[in-house]
C-alpha cells in the first residue's frame, strides 16, 4: 500500500492529539439501480484502496482506533498472557516419501513456522527454509510443500504479506540447496509430482501482456521440470467451454493418470482424467454432471476410489471403473451413515474415513474392499486431521486437538492399528481446569442447533451471568469442531466464557445442513446465531451487558448482519475481515464469484432481494445505539478486499446513535489471516480481548 508524505504527516498529527470520536467520512452521491430499486453507495470511493483520499482516511481511522485501544487498561495484561501462552514448541504433520519426512516446526516464539526434512522421524533433521530469513518482520510465510515420490526434491511455496498469491521454489534434498527457478502466478494450487520425480504439474493464472498475472481469468494446468525456468513450462490442460471452472492437478501413484480436480463453487465439483500413456487422447470427463462433490482418493489401475456426496448428503465412498463409469456400475464401499464424512484417504492399503460424530472426530477403518475393520483409537474427544500417505505406506501421521489441548502429532500404523505420540506439547495449560459442555437450542424455525460452552471449571456458570463471547461461522460447508487456540485460552484463563454455535451453512451434518444456510435461506444462519445469544441470556449464562459476538471472514459477515438486526442483545461486537457489501462482493477478488454457491448474486432478482435484506453495509440504521464494535481489517487482504470493512465501519460510525466507540483496526502487512506473523497476532488479540473485556466487564489479566 502506497503511503504519501501527506498521509504520514496527517497520521503523525492525529497520533499526538486526543481523538474524541471517529473522523468524519465523506459521503458520495453514488447510486446504483438493482432491478428497479435504487441503492445508495456513498462510500464507493473507499474501494479505491490505493488512492490518496483512502490513504488519508486510513491514517485518520488508525489514529482514532489507537486512541481507543491503547487506552484500554487490560491491553498490556492480555498482551503478556498471549505471548506466554503461545510460546510452546509446535510441529506440523509430517509428509513421508521414500523414507524422508518433511514437516514444519516452530520453537514457540518464532513469528513463522520453518520447514525441515529428516531421514529419521526421531531426529530434527535439517532446515530447508526459514521464512524469517526472507523477511525479518515475519510477514513472509510458508504456504505449502510437497515431497517428490522419490524424496529427491521438495517443492515449497511462500506468501508475502498475507497475500493469497504464492511463489513456488524447488529444493534439491541431496544437495541441500534450492534450484534457481521461481514459479509465480499461483493461488490455492496443488503440486502433483510425476512418479519418477522428474517433473510436476501445477495450476497457474494466465500472464498479462503488460506483466503480472490475470487472476480474473481461469487457471490452467502446467508441467514444470525442476532446474528449468518457468518460461519453459508446458501447458497441459485448460477448460475452454465454461467461464468459471478451474482445474487443479492430482497424480496417481502408479504414474498412469493425471487426475484433474475441477472446482466451481462449494457444493459441486468435477473430476477429469488424462491417461499419461496416451498423451494425444482427450481428457475423460469422469464426473461432469455437477450434481455433487467428488474427491479422488486413489486407484487400482483403472478402478478409482472416490469420496462423493452423490446420492448421499452425508457422503459415501465408491469404486468407479474408468472402463464402465456410469453410476449403475459403481461399487459402493463405504455407505452413507448418519454421521457426515469430512475427509477420507487411501493409505496403508486401507480406507481411513473421518466423520463428525457428536461434534468430534471419529475415524473408521475399512479395507479397500469396503469391509469394516474398526476405528482408530484417538487421544480424546476432539478434532483430527491428516492420515495421508501412499497406498502401501506402513505408517501415517495425524494431528489431534480440542478446546484445552494444544495440537499434537501422532503416528498411526494401519496394519496393527497402533497409535503412538510423535510430537505432543505438554504443560501448556491444565486441561483439567476447564470444562467444555455441549448443549442444543432451538432456532427461530424450531431447528435444533448445537452449541458448546467452554469455561474455567471454578466459575459459577449458570448461577449468575458472566462475560461471554459467542463465536460462529455458518458457511461454505465449514465444520466447527474443538480446536485449541492460545488466543481463546487467554480469554478463558481470564474468566470469560466461550460459546461456539454450529450454525446451518456449516458441514456438521452433511450437505443438507450446509444448503439450509445458503442463498435464499442464508437468513437461517443469522437466526441460528441470534437464537444462540437468546439461549445464553435466557439461561442466565450471560446478559446483554456482558455478551460479545466475534467472527471472521464469512463469520465477519455473520457478526455484521446480526449486529444490525439485534444490537440490543450485545455488549460488544468484533466483525473481522468480513464480507460486508453483499451486493458487490463478487468484485472482491478473482475467486469471490465462486462464493455465489453460498450467497447468490445481486444480478439475480430473487437473490438480490435476499442479499439486500441482510447485507451489513446496507442495513445500518441512523440513530440506533450500536454496542461498542471493533471492526478488523487487513490492508493486504486479496481474498475479502479490505474495502468491505472500510465501507461498513464508515456506515456504522455514521449511523451510531450513542457514545459507544466504533473503531476500525487496520493491519498494514497482513492478508486474510493465513500466514500472519505471531507478533502481529499477539497485538491483534491483545487489542480484541482488551476491547471486549472493557465492554463486558471482564477483569483483564494482571501484568506479570
Amino acid at each position: 500500500m502506497r503511503v504519501t508524505a501527506a498521509v504520514a504527516a496527517l497520521a503523525a498529527v492525529l497520533a499526538l492529539t486526543a481523538v474524541a470520536g471517529p473522523p468524519p467520512t465523506r459521503r458520495g452521491d453514488q447510486v446504483d439501480d438493482y432491478h428497479g430499486e435504487r441503492i445508495a453507495d456513498p462510500y464507493r470511493w473507499l474501494e479505491d484502496v490505493t488512492s490518496t483520499e483512502t490513504q488519508v482516511w486510513i491514517a485518520a481511522q488508525d489514529a482514532y482506533a489507537r486512541s481507543v485501544l491503547d487506552a484500554l487498561p487490560g491491553r498490556a495484561g492480555f498482551r503478556a498472557r498471549l505471548r506466554a501462552l503461545i510460546d510452546y514448541e509446535r510441529f506440523g504433520v509430517p509428509q513421508l516419501r521414500a523414507g524422508r519426512y518433511a514437516y514444519t516446526w516452530n520453537r514457540g516464539s518464532d513469528d513463522q513456522d520453518s520447514l525441515w526434512i529428516s531421514d529419521d522421524p526421531a531426529a530434527r533433521g535439517r532446515l530447508v527454509v526459514d521464512p524469517l530469513a526472507r523477511r525479518a518482520d515475519g510477514t513472509v510465510s510458508l504456504a505449502g510443500f510437497e515431497l517428490a515420490p522419490d524424496g529427491r526434491h521438495l517443492a515449497y511455496a511462500l506468501a508475502d504479506g498475507g497475500s493469497d498469491w504464492t511463489h513456488w521454489q524447488v529444493h534439491d534434498v541431496a544437495a541441500g540447496r534450492d534450484l534457481p527457478e521461481v514459479l509465480e502466478g499461483t493461488k490455492f494450487t496443488d503440486i502433483a509430482w510425476a512418479r519418477d520425480g522428474r517433473s510436476f504439474w501445477y495450476s497457474r493464472y494466465p500472464a498479462r501482456a503488460g506483466g503480472g498475472w490475470d487472476d480474473g481469468r481461469q487457471v490452467a494446468i502446467w508441467q514444470h521440470v525442476p532446474g528449468t525456468p518457468q518460461s519453459a513450462d508446458r501447458q497441459v490442460y485448460a477448460i475452454d467451454d465454461h467461464p468459471t471452472r478451474n482445474p487443479y492437478p492430482l497424480a496417481t501413484e502408479d504414474g498412469r493418470y493425471l487426475v484433474i480436480r475441477v472446482e466451481d463453487g462449494y457444493q459441486t465439483s468435477g473430476l477429469y482424467v488424462l491417461d499419461l500413456a496416451a498423451p494425444q487422447a482427450a481428457a475423460l470427463r469422469l464426473f461432469d454432471r455437477w450434481d455433487a462433490r467428488y474427491e479422488f482418493l486413489g486407484n487400482d489401475g483403472p478402478v478409482f476410489y472416490v469420496h462423493t456426496t452423490q446420492g448421499a448428503p452425508t457422503g459415501r465412498v465408491v469404486a468407479v471403473d474408468l472402463r464402465k463409469p456410469a453410476p449403475e456400475h459403481w461399487r459402493e464401499l463405504v455407505p452413507a451413515a448418519a454421521n457426515a464424512i469430512t475427509a477420507a484417504s487411501l493409505t496403508g492399503g486401507r480406507l481411513l474415513v473421518q466423520y463428525v460424530a457428536d461434534l468430534r472426530s471419529l475415524v473408521r477403518v475399512f479395507g479397500s474392499d469396503g469391509r469394516a475393520q474398526g476405528e482408530v483409537v484417538l487421544p480424546g474427544a476432539g478434532t483430527v486431521a491428516g492420515f495421508t500417505g501412499e497406498r502401501h505406506a506402513t505408517e501415517t501421521f495425524f494431528s489431534y486437538t480440542d478446546y484445552t489441548t494444544p495440537r499434537g502429532v501422532y503416528r498411526y500404523e494401519p496394519a496393527s492399528g497402533r497409535v503412538t505420540p510423535w510430537r505432543v506439547p505438554a504443560g501448556v495449560i491444565d486441561p483439567g481446569a476447564y470444562v467444555a459442555r455441549q448443549f442444543r437450542y432451538r432456532s427461530r424455525d424450531g431447528t435444533e442447533v448445537p452449541l458448546t460452552l467452554v469455561h474455567r471449571r471454578d466459575l459459577p456458570v449458570g448461577t449468575r451471568p458472566l462475560p461471554a463471547v459467542l463465536y460462529g461461522y455458518g458457511g461454505f460447508n465449514v465444520t466447527l469442531l474443538p480446536v485449541y487456540s492460545a488466543a481463546r485460552a487467554a480469554w478463558l484463563e481470564a474468566g470469560g466464557l466461550l460459546a461456539v454455535a454450529n450454525l446451518r451453512g456449516g458441514g456438521e451434518f452433511g450437505e443438507a445442513w450446509h444448503e439450509a444456510g445458503t442463498r435464499l435461506v442464508k437468513q437461517n444462519v443469522f437466526d441460528d446465531f441470534i437464537a444462540a445469544a437468546e439461549w445464553l441470556l435466557a439461561g442466565g449464562y450471560s446478559s446483554p451487558t456482558q455478551l460479545a459476538i466475534w467472527g471472521a471472514s464469512n463469520g465477519g459477515l455473520l457478526v455484521g448482519a446480526v449486529l444490525n438486526q439485534r444490537p440490543e442483545l450485545f455488549a460488544a461486537a468484533v466483525p473481522a475481515v468480513g464480507v460486508m457489501d453483499m451486493l458487490r462482493y463478487q468484485l472482491t477478488s478473482a475467486n469471490a464469484r465462486q462464493w455465489s454457491s453460498d450467497y447468490g448474486l445481486s444480478e439475480v432478482p430473487a437473490e438480490f432481494r435476499a442479499l439486500r435484506r441482510y447485507s451489513p453495509l446496507h442495513n445500518t440504521v441512523v440513530g440506533t445505539c450500536y454496542p461498542p464494535t471493533l471492526v478488523m481489517a487487513d490492508a493486504n487482504d486479496d481474498r475479502v478486499a479490505p474495502w468491505h470493512s472500510y465501507k461498513y465501519a464508515a456506515a456504522l460510525q455514521h449511523a451510531q446513535g450513542c457514545a459507544n466507540p466504533v473503531p476500525i483496526r487496520i493491519e498494514r502487512r497482513a492478508g486474510h489471516g493465513a500466514g500472519a506473523a505471531l507478533g502481529k497476532l499477539v497485538e491483534e488479540y491483545a487489542d480484541q480481548w482488551a476491547f471486549v473485556a472493557q465492554a463486558t466487564g471482564l477483569a483483564p489479566p494482571p501484568l506479570p
